[in-house]
């Protein structure tokens, strides 16, 4: 599992269209004591023998799936990137003991679509993408995964949400009112909003058991984390260059 992951790293951190390029001649063979490592990439965390690499925070940040809060330093914002990367990890594995579920291909483009917005132009798009060494099929690949994630999510914990008429009033009178008034608006009846409401309820209640779900995920799993870790210290993801390629 740790060889073809390292293999997947490296063929992500080679320049777009290496893979369409002739093939380079074999080097000249050399002393392996003379062999010289070529880092690819650091491993930040490694979940249940899965490990995250640095390259993966870029990705995330790059692509803008996660922003900074206000007043949020850049090493607080990339360890809450690595935390949201861990949780993901924990639950990708927990879903590949189910198998997958199909994603609709409308709503894989219309995720990407929203990932390509979040840019000035098509070519600032694309060149993000050639710096992440991601093409468009890897990208909408990744997406499908994160979909795979929410489907489950609905599936699985779905029918553990409850949203009664009761529930739906008192956050009408204790939530909504005074945030309009607060805001010198008029308040909706609430024959109006109904739905609305329950919609945002059933979504705070979804997030609450996803979170309880992760933390039990959490317990049960082998997480080691060397984000705080010197980048020196860090374990590496290298590539020796001689007739055989060896990952350490």
């Amino acid at each position: 599992m740790k060889a073809r992951y390292f293999l997947f790293a490296l063929a992500i951190a080679m320049p777009a269209g290496a893979a369409q390029s002739p093939a380079p001649k074999p080097p000249a063979p050399q002393n392996a004591a003379t062999q010289t490592p070529e880092l690819k990439d650091r491993v930040m965390a490694v979940v249940d023998e899965d490990p995250i690499l640095a390259s993966e925070l870029d990705r995330v940040i790059a692509l803008g799936l996660v922003q900074p809060r206000e007043g949020e330093g850049e090493v607080q914002f990339r360890r809450r990137v690595l935390t949201g990367l861990i949780e993901e990890r924990l639950r990708f594995h927990e879903i590949d003991r189910f198998g997958f579920e199909q994603v609709p291909v409308d709503l894989i483009e219309k995720n990407v679509a929203e990932i390509r917005a979040r840019f000035p132009d098509e070519e600032a798009y694309r060149k993000v993408l050639r710096d992440l060494g991601l093409s468009q099929q890897a990208l909408r690949q990744l997406v499908a995964r994160q979909l795979m994630v929410f489907t489950h999510v609905e599936e699985q914990l779905g029918p553990r949400v409850f949203v009664s008429l009761d529930d739906i009033t008192t956050y009408h009178r204790n939530v909504l009112t005074p945030e309009m008034q607060k805001q010198k608006q008029p308040v909706p009846p609430l024959d109006e909003v109904r739905d609305q409401i329950r919609a945002v309820l059933k979504e705070q209640r979804l997030n609450e058991e996803l979170a309880k779900w992760t933390e039990e995920l959490r317990r049960a799993a082998d997480i080691q984390v060397y984000f705080d870790k010197p980048a020196a210290q860090l374990p590496p993801v290298v590539k020796r260059v001689g007739k055989k390629d060896e990952f350490q």
